[in-house]
């Protein structure tokens, strides 16, 4: 795929904003280790939060992953900062550093232990997923055929993600539990990486009712950049602006990131899902092509993407991760 032309603006805009990306999940096995991390670092990421845990894993499987991802970013100092607070995310771009943040996707590797989840947050958890495409504990996930909703234990999660500081995201999960959620909220939440359902209908796309409950709740709705989600093979920079431009129309700049969920090898990732198929049933269709995603660079394009459509410089830098900086401001304690 060509890259566009990139005007002196937007690299000005991009280089200078935060860029906070609010997904990369951190699997070695497909390209995603902390080598890998370098890309994002090179194509001007200030934070990576990386997806460590979560549905698939127990208490102390994700105890595990979370040391072992604490021990590589403290132990490089002069290159990564560990994020406990918006200061360290503000610390960490003007030190030329990355910022890193922890989140699971899928709350079994609490056990129903709802303890666990400050002990997760001290850890540096900073946000959660309620479910991962199957139901759990807490509640429905994105992909089943029926959506039960937001269990009892699954509201008192909810209450006490909110008491910690842990900041509520309802990608993965299914409508009838993400509204009630929001319903229920106190404080901002968020679709870390989604589509745009009346531009690609998909299971785990957002309804026009979906962004505007969550933006009301002074939220936000993450944009991936995964090609199931965006209606796009090529995942081109282009097809996500659309989304963009669809939630910026709709809800407003103040309620739009990015949550681009980049997979450096995709060959084992679309093997994982293909053995999955209750978990991501799109590759039940006979002529399921297997997933793509952006590359790490393409941040920039949507940046002059969104300059050449009279998007206001404020507008852009809200995108880019001003609006993660006013939220987890709000959310986190």
């Amino acid at each position: 795929m060509k890259q566009m032309t990139i005007s002196e603006r937007a690299d000005t805009l991009h280089r200078e904003a935060v860029v906070w990306d609010m997904v990369w999940p951190l699997e070695p096995w497909a390209g995603n280790d902390f080598a890998a991390l370098d890309q994002l670092i090179a194509a001007g990421r200030t934070l990576m939060s990386l997806s460590i845990a979560g549905d698939n894993h127990n208490i102390s499987e994700a105890v595990q992953r979370v040391a072992s991802a604490r021990r590589e970013v403290l132990s490089q100092p002069d290159k990564y900062v560990l994020v406990e607070s918006v200061d360290d995310v503000c610390r960490a771009k003007t030190e030329n550093k990355l910022a890193v943040a922890f989140h699971f996707e899928g709350w079994r590797c609490i056990e129903r232990n709802l303890d666990m989840i400050e002990t997760y947050y001290k850890l540096g958890v900073r946000h959660n997923l309620l479910a991962f495409n199957q139901s759990n504990s807490v509640g429905g996930g994105s992909a089943e055929q029926v959506d039960g909703g937001l269990t009892r234990h699954g509201r008192r999660v909810v209450a006490e993600m909110e008491r910690v500081g842990m900041l509520v995201d309802l990608a993965h999960t299914g409508r009838v539990t993400s509204m009630q959620a929001i319903d229920m909220a106190t404080k901002p939440l968020v679709f870390s990486h989604v589509g745009v359902n009346a531009i690609h209908q998909h299971w785990r796309n957002v309804t026009d009712e979906m962004i505007k409950a969550c933006a009301q709740t002074g939220g936000l709705i993450g944009v991936a950049g995964s090609s199931m989600y965006l209606g796009d093979p090529a995942c081109s920079s282009e097809c996500c602006f659309r989304h963009i431009d669809y939630l910026v129309e709709m809800v407003g700049d103040e309620h739009v990131g990015l949550g681009t969920d980049v997979v450096h090898n995709l060959t084992p990732i679309n093997d994982f899902l293909r053995a999955r198929p209750e978990e991501w049933p799109d590759v039940l269709e006979p002529q399921w092509p297997g997933i793509n995603t952006v590359r790490p660079h393409q941040v920039l394009e949507l940046v002059e993407l969104m300059l050449n459509h009279g998007y206001e410089e404020n507008a852009v830098r809200n995108i880019l991760g001003e609006n993660y900086l006013r939220i987890c401001s709000e959310v986190w304690i």
